[in-house]
């Protein structure tokens, strides 16, 4: 089951020198399953690893996530 929430961290990784799940994963400080997830839609972020996601691309939330209620 998906979420509500859409993202851009995939076109933000290529944007950001092609990096990687794992790259991202460690800046954040989760597992890059839980940036697989996230990016695939599969698993909403909490509060926190959302903001932390936006930092790393030096962006605001709102670039990086979007929410669409169905």
């Amino acid at each position: 089951m998906g979420t509500n929430i859409t993202n851009k961290i995939r076109a933000l990784r290529f944007h950001n020198d092609e990096m990687t799940q794992q790259q991202l994963a460690t800046q954040v400080g989760v597992t890059r399953q839980t940036i697989h997830a996230i990016e695939s839609g599969k698993y909403s972020p909490s509060l926190e690893v959302a903001f932390q996601i936006a930092a790393v691309f030096d962006v605001p939330l709102e670039e990086v996530f979007t929410y669409g209620a169905s």
